[in-house]
C-alpha cells in the first residue's frame, strides 16, 4: 500500500476524533478509501505523509488563492508571532484590515471580524433578526452557510415546506423559523415572502452556489432577490465566504452588480488562518453590541494579529492590477481543456465555472439547482476521483464541491491536470 503512513495516522485518529476527521468534508466516505494526511504545501502542490506530491485543487477549501506557504505571507506572520499571538485588545492591523475590506467590497460600510464562516453567517442572521424585529429566514436548498442550527434545515417535497431539522440536535422550533426554497427559483421566494408577510428577517444566499458543486445564479435571480427584499423590508445577506475576493476583487456582488444589505466573508480573508467577517450597511451594523440595539456578538480571538496579518497581506496582493485576469486565464484554460476532453471522449458531462471555482458534474443535464446536482452519478465521480489521485491530482473528495484554481498553478500544472483528466475519464468509461 502506497499510503501506509496515512493509513496508520487515520487508524489512530479514529480512536480519538469522531470519524477520524475534524470536519466531515475531509472524510473519504463518498469516494471510498481513507483520507490522505498532508504534511506540507508549497505553491500549487501538497505532499502527503508518505511523501507523494499532488497538484492541489482544494487549497484548504478556497483560502489559498496565492498558493500554499506563500513566502511573503509566511514572513509577515512569522514577524507578528514574535510580538505576540493574541491580546484580547484592539490592534492597529484590525483597523487597517477593516478599512481595506470596506474599500474592496461594495456592500460593506462597517465590518466585524470573527473566527470562521459559520460564526459570520450565524452572527449576520442574529443581526438581521435584531434589526428587523422578525424571526424567520429564507435559505436555499443546497446552499451551505455553516453548521449553526438555523442553517441545518432541509426542504420537504414541496418547494415551500416548513423545514424539518436535517441534523439531530436542531430543535423543531428553530426549524420552524427557517424556510427553504429551491436555488434559482425566484417565484418560490416571492411566494414564501407573501405567505410570511412581515415575519421574514432575512434572505440568505450563496450568490454563486459552491457547496452543491458550483452553480451560478440564473439571469436576474440575484437582482430579483434584491428587489423583493427591498420591497418587503427584508435584510438580503450574501454569503460570500467562498466567492469573496475569488470570483472578482469585490466578490460576486461586484461581478453581478447586485449589492446586498449584509455580506459574510471567510476563507481568503484569513489568508489560510482561521477567520471570518460580516459587514454591510452602517445603519444595520450599528445595531451590534456595544452600539444601538446591542445585538450580541463577541469572540476572544476575533481580529487576532496573526489572522489579520495573513488576510491583510493576501488582500493587498490581490489588489495588484492584472491579478484577476491571470487567475481567470488559468481557470479558463483548465475548463477549456476539460471540455475538449469530454468532447473527444464523446461524453456530455457538465462543467460549471465562475472565475476560479469550477465543478465537473457527472450528469448530462445542465446543473442549475440542488435537484439537478443530486442527479449526478456519484459512483462514477468516486472512480474519477481515485483515478485523479493516482495521477497526482488532489481534488475535493465529493461530487458536490468546487475545484479552486490558485495563482500558484503554473501552465505546466494546468496542462498536467488536463492530461490526467483525459486519462481518468477514459479509465472510468472503459
Amino acid at each position: 500500500n502506497l499510503n501506509t503512513r496515512s493509513k496508520t495516522l487515520f487508524d489512530a485518529a479514529q480512536q480519538v476524533i469522531p470519524g477520524g476527521v475534524n470536519s466531515p468534508a475531509r472524510a473519504f466516505g463518498p469516494v471510498g478509501g481513507d483520507p490522505l494526511f498532508i504534511v506540507k504545501g508549497e505553491g500549487a502542490r501538497i505532499v502527503d505523509a508518505d511523501g507523494k506530491s499532488y497538484i492541489d485543487f482544494v487549497g484548504s477549501w478556497g483560502p489559498l488563492i496565492l498558493g500554499h506557504a506563500h513566502p511573503e505571507i509566511v514572513a509577515a506572520v512569522n514577524a507578528v508571532v514574535a510580538e505576540g499571538t493574541s491580546f484580547g485588545a484592539p490592534t492597529e492591523i484590525e483597523v487597517k484590515m477593516a478599512q481595506l475590506v470596506t474599500e474592496i467590497v461594495p456592500s460593506v460600510e462597517m465590518v466585524r471580524m470573527v473566527n470562521s464562516g459559520t460564526e459570520a453567517t450565524m452572527s449576520a442572521i442574529r443581526l438581521a433578526r435584531g434589526h428587523t424585529g422578525r424571526d424567520k429566514i429564507v435559505k436555499f436548498e443546497g446552499c451551505w452557510h455553516g453548521h449553526a442550527d438555523s442553517f441545518l434545515i432541509q426542504a420537504g417535497s414541496s418547494a415551500l415546506t416548513m423545514g424539518a431539522p436535517s441534523s439531530p440536535g436542531v430543535t423543531p422550533g428553530t426549524a420552524a423559523d427557517s424556510i427553504t426554497v429551491p436555488f434559482n427559483d425566484l417565484e418560490a421566494v416571492e411566494k414564501a415572502v407573501v405567505e410570511n408577510r412581515d415575519k421574514i428577517a432575512a434572505v440568505i444566499v450563496e450568490p454563486v452556489a459552491g457547496n452543491m458543486g458550483v452553480i451560478p445564479p440564473a439571469p436576474d435571480f440575484l437582482q430579483g432577490l434584491r428587489d423583493v427584499t427591498a420591497e418587503m423590508g427584508i435584510v438580503l445577506i450574501f454569503d460570500e465566504v467562498i466567492t469573496g475576493f475569488r470570483v472578482s476583487p469585490g466578490g460576486a456582488q461586484e461581478l453581478y452588480g447586485v449589492t446586498p444589505d449584509l455580506t459574510t466573508l471567510g476563507k481568503i480573508i484569513g489568508g489560510g488562518l482561521p477567520v471570518g467577517a460580516f459587514g454591510g450597511k452602517r445603519e444595520i451594523m450599528s445595531d451590534i453590541s456595544p452600539l444601538g440595539k446591542m445585538v450580541s456578538q463577541a469572540g476572544t480571538l476575533s481580529g487576532n494579529p496573526l489572522a489579520m496579518t495573513a488576510g491583510y497581506e493576501t488582500l493587498k496582493r490581490l489588489q495588484v492590477p492584472g491579478v484577476y485576469d491571470a487567475l481567470e486565464a488559468k481557470a479558463q484554460a483548465l475548463e477549456t481543456g476539460i471540455l475538449e476532453n469530454l468532447k473527444a471522449l464523446g461524453l456530455k458531462y457538465q462543467a460549471n465555472r465562475v472565475g476560479s471555482i469550477m465543478t465537473l458534474f457527472f450528469t448530462e443535464a445542465p446543473v442549475t439547482s440542488f435537484e439537478a446536482a443530486n442527479a449526478c452519478d456519484q459512483d462514477l465521480f468516486a472512480r474519477y476521483f481515485r483515478e485523479m489521485v493516482n495521477r497526482g491530482i488532489y481534488l475535493a473528495p465529493s461530487q458536490f464541491e468546487a475545484a479552486f484554481v490558485s495563482l500558484a498553478h503554473s501552465d505546466a500544472d494546468i496542462d498536467a491536470t488536463i492530461k490526467a483528466n483525459y486519462e481518468a475519464l477514459k479509465a472510468c468509461i472503459n
